[in-house]
C-alpha cells in the first residue's frame, strides 16, 4: 500500500491574509461551503478544476527563519513564464533569484517569495517546454 498527498500545508503568521494573497496566484478558491474568514487560524484553498492539490495555510507562532526545505514549483497555465513572473511580482512577490537562461536560452526558473518570505519557483509554460529543441546526442 502507498499513501497519497491530501494537501500541501504552509506555515504562516496570518492564514487568512496569506491564503487571500495566494488565491489569484494559483487561480484557487475557498473550499465550497467553508469560506476562509479573517481570524481563522487555518484556511484551505482548492483548485476549482479539481486537478491540483489543495493548499492549507496554518498559523504558527514561529517566524520563518531559513530557506524552505520544500517549495512550490509553478508552471503558468496559459501565459509565458516572463508574463507570469511579471504578474506575480506586480501582485507583491519579491524576486529571490532569477535563473532564466542560466542553463541555456529556453531553460531556467525564477525563485520568488510570497509576503511572508515563503519561496516558490515559476517554471516555463507548457508551450515553452514544447518549443525546446530535442537534445542532440553524439
Amino acid at each position: 500500500m502507498a499513501s497519497f498527498i491530501s494537501h500541501l500545508s504552509i506555515d504562516c503568521s496570518d492564514a487568512y491574509s496569506l491564503s487571500e494573497w495566494w488565491k489569484p496566484v494559483l487561480g484557487y478558491e475557498d473550499e465550497p461551503g467553508d469560506p476562509n474568514l479573517p481570524g481563522h487560524d487555518e484556511c484551505l484553498l482548492v483548485d476549482p478544476e479539481g486537478k491540483g492539490p489543495t493548499v492549507l495555510f496554518i498559523e504558527v507562532p514561529e517566524a520563518k527563519s531559513v530557506k524552505n526545505r520544500l517549495h512550490l514549483d509553478l508552471r503558468p497555465r496559459t501565459d509565458l513564464q516572463d508574463t507570469e513572473v511579471e504578474r506575480v511580482i506586480a501582485h507583491g512577490a519579491t524576486v529571490v533569484a532569477d535563473r532564466r537562461g542560466q542553463y541555456g536560452p529556453v531553460t531556467g526558473w525564477v525563485v520568488l517569495a510570497d509576503p511572508e518570505g515563503n519561496e516558490f519557483c515559476i517554471l516555463r509554460s507548457p508551450a515553452e517546454v514544447q518549443e525546446q529543441p530535442a537534445p542532440v546526442f553524439g
